[in-house]
């Protein structure tokens, strides 16, 4: 995670936990003037409306406290989904034995997207199988990932 996510992140973990979810993953897209904030939470009993707007509340009144932001921004709170992103290595060992799609923040072996069986999780990379060949792909170096559901 990028510095800003991880202060993101440790900023309103023990808002969400208070509330009695767990903390999935935070999201930032800065664009440009108008940005976005994405809390994904979670809970063994699942996640309703209510939860999302109770802990977007809570959590809206700790970033107004802070102030981590500069200019205006938008927050959003959801569940993570049938398609949920993965953030972190555990979420990864969760998954392994699923589709997943993963954008590189940089060309890797001359493609920067990588879709097929997560295959393992491996010290800092992740193993992606596609058409019977394994890809290592360094934690540090994945923009993006997210399960791909299968119906």
């Amino acid at each position: 995670m990028s510095g800003r996510i991880d202060q993101l992140h440790d900023l309103v973990q023990p808002s969400v936990e208070a509330m009695g979810c767990d903390l999935w993953g935070v999201e930032y897209l800065s664009q440009g003037r108008r940005s976005m904030l994405r809390i994904f939470i979670e809970s063994d009993k699942g996640i309703t409306v209510e939860d999302c707007e109770r802990v977007s509340r809570q959590v809206s009144g700790v970033l107004d406290v802070e102030d981590p932001i500069a200019g205006e921004y938008t927050l959003e709170v959801s569940s993570p989904g049938a398609d949920r992103l993965l953030f972190t290595l555990d979420q990864y060992q969760r998954f392994i034995g699923e589709q997943v799609s993963v954008r590189l923040r940089a060309p890797f072996d001359g493609r920067r997207n990588f879709k097929g069986l997560l295959k393992a999780v491996e010290d800092q990379d992740v193993v992606v199988e596609i058409d019977a060949e394994e890809y290592l792909l360094p934690i540090d170096s994945i923009e993006k990932a997210n399960i791909v559901p299968q119906f």
